[in-house]
């Protein structure tokens, strides 16, 4: 597939501060981390307690936060960190791939931008919203990618991304103050980097759907 000129370009300009294959470090972080916490407790939990992001822990000067919240897991469950973490690393992969290493990172880093910022207001953030903001990229990306759900069920991305959505927007009606920050900053850079490509998904699925009712409606005469 053919790149904008202009991603190229910033390819050329950035690609020598640029890391690639970024999702394979941070989920081996976050893998490491979930074993420490599995299998040395005491230790694992004490690691996890100095690497999230909290403005407690930024306003006493420990500012590797600002970067060491990618590493923790996204769960306490061995079943469930094997899948989410494979997940990751594909959606990331393909995002990769699709993009270049340099837009990649920088989609990136404005999700750990944004979660730095919803934790100065709010007192707290995880990595969790930075995760989901990369599954509605690669969704936006390949709508119609089928994952197995429970590795059984297979479901198309767009649908999975609509779930999220609904399940996100209910968060963020009945969430408080503190809830609603940290939505809003954390998925602006799907809107920053995909607003028309979500806006053109929708658009076609709308059609889809319309000229599917259409047919029945006229099959039924």
């Amino acid at each position: 597939m053919k790149r904008n000129p202009m991603n190229l370009n910033l390819e050329r300009r950035l690609r020598r501060y640029a890391i690639g294959n970024l999702m394979k470090y941070i989920v081996l972080g976050q893998g490491i981390v979930f074993l420490l916490m599995w299998i040395w407790p005491t230790l694992g939990y004490r690691l996890y307690s100095l690497i999230t992001l909290t403005r407690s822990g930024l306003l006493r000067g420990q500012i590797w936060r600002l970067v060491t919240f990618v590493f923790a897991p996204p769960s306490s469950s061995p079943l469930f960190i094997l899948f989410a973490l494979y997940f990751y690393y594909m959606i990331g992969l393909g995002l990769e791939n699709r993009w270049g290493k340099v837009k990649f990172n920088l989609y990136y880093l404005i999700g750990m931008i944004a979660a730095v910022l919803s934790a100065l207001i709010t007192g707290y953030a995880s990595n969790t919203f930075l995760n989901l903001s990369l599954f509605f990229a690669y969704a936006a990306m390949y709508p119609d990618e089928e994952v197995l759900l429970f590795m059984i069920l297979p479901v198309k991305m767009k649908y999975l991304a609509a779930l999220d959505a609904v399940l996100y927007l209910y968060q963020f009606i009945v969430g408080g103050a503190s809830t609603r920050v940290t939505i809003v900053l954390c998925l602006a850079n799907v809107f920053l980097f995909l607003g028309g490509d979500i806006l053109n998904t929708i658009r076609r699925e709308s059609h889809y759907w319309k000229t599917r009712r259409n047919f029945r409606k006229t099959m039924r005469k």
